[in-house]
């Protein structure tokens, strides 16, 4: 049966919901430092459509040490345009490209000795997703069997050759069995698709601004080239040689931000219209520099083929299921009950909690620290 579960002003019928405290302030809590990003490459990789990638290069962090029979490592996945690095600050002169130096991953608030993924004792991996535009193969890297990149002709993918990818790499780092998988917004389809495809490979896995399913939409993917076709550069997708197309992916991704929750966000402490616009234009150019555009209709294509509630049955890890109070464009809180219900009917062990954040979709990852009571009573229920 469900249980009724109050969270901020919403009082939802919710089965297994975890309440708690409010978050304590880990501020405190020491973030690492030093950190390193490392690559591995795969030879040959075997895609779900038969492809043969002949190398795929995975860019990585690892945060922690691995213990002797390789089962406490936990695997964090990335959002649909964010970095891998999770946690911690790299060392001066040491950040890649794409990361400001100085700043912290976007799951700091949960990774790191004393916090819930605790450094200490976990093994934490963070790697860029296959088909990404920040170190892993993706459209932007070199097809060694052309010495060009692949481009818009880089081959489709799904999210189970994403997981595979990641299977891959845990297994080349000795890593034996999962704690648990964890994933926000787009790398919490990769965590449900974890539980579906590798069942016996983690005891948990923790879904954060997420869904299991959505409807196969070719219109959507047409949508975001047109988008970028407007680009001056675009060329059909070879724009590589071009200077890129920094002025479509800058707009494509105010527009994302606005989605996100940003701009109600700002109002309070940047009431001009004109002047708010400016700094969310300001965030975005910096991403829009470092991101591939074929990466995103590649990462696109693979999200839209998803209808992962009809592999709940083969899940046997517990589950953690979070969603953000604020997030009203992408996972609302009211899909929760939907959800929670196809679990419970697939016979899934599973726990819901609402962020209590006021920064929309974002808060699951700036607010993280919000949820890492309930991280933490869910980790100690584990085995």
């Amino acid at each position: 049966m469900h249980k009724l579960c109050a969270t901020l002003p919403f009082v939802l019928a919710l089965a297994g919901c975890v309440t708690g405290a409010p978050a304590p302030d880990r501020a405190s809590k020491p973030s690492l430092a030093g950190v390193e990003a490392r690559t591995l490459t795969l030879r040959d990789f075997r895609l779900d459509s038969g492809v043969v990638l002949p190398e795929v290069v995975v860019a990585y962090e690892t945060y922690g040490t691995l213990a002797p029979g390789g089962r406490n490592a936990v695997l964090v996945s990335h959002g649909n345009t964010s970095t891998f690095h999770a946690a911690g600050r790299y060392a001066p002169g040491r950040a890649p490209p794409h990361v400001a130096p100085g700043s912290l991953g976007w799951w700091d608030g949960i990774i790191g000795p004393g916090k819930p993924f605790d450094t200490d004792k976990y093994f934490v991996v963070s790697s860029n997703m296959l088909g990404g535009a920040y170190g892993t193969t993706g459209p932007r890297s070199i097809d060694p069997r052309t010495g060009r990149p692949y481009g818009p002709g880089f081959p489709d993918i799904t999210l189970e050759d994403m997981v595979n990818v990641q299977h891959a790499l845990l297994q080349a780092l000795g890593v034996k069995h999962l704690v648990a998988v964890a994933g926000g917004s787009y790398g919490g389809f990769l965590t449900f698709q974890w539980g579906i495809s590798h069942p016996d490979a983690m005891d948990g896995l923790v879904v954060v601004a997420s869904s299991p399913d959505g409807g196969r939409n070719p219109r959507r993917i047409r949508n975001i080239e047109q988008q970028l076709a407007r680009d001056p550069n675009w060329n059909g997708g070879w724009y590589y040689d071009r200077g890129g197309i920094v002025d479509a992916l800058t707009d494509l991704r105010v527009a994302t931000l606005k989605s996100y929750g940003l701009d109600a966000e700002l109002r309070p402490t940047i009431p001009d219209d004109a002047a708010r616009a400016a700094e969310i234009r300001r965030r975005a150019e910096p991403w829009a520099r470092e991101f591939d555009g074929n990466s995103l209709l590649v990462q696109r294509k693979a999200m839209e083929f998803r209808h992962q509630s009809s592999g709940f049955p083969r899940i046997k890890a517990k589950l953690l299921y979070v969603l953000s109070a604020t997030d009203k464009l992408f996972w609302p809180p009211t899909l929760g009950p939907k959800v929670m219900g196809q679990l419970e009917q697939a016979g899934v062990r599973a726990s819901y909690f609402v962020i209590p954040t006021q920064k929309g979709h974002t808060g699951a990852f700036a607010d993280a620290a919000m949820f890492a009571p309930a991280l933490d009573e869910f980790l100690r229920s584990l085995p």
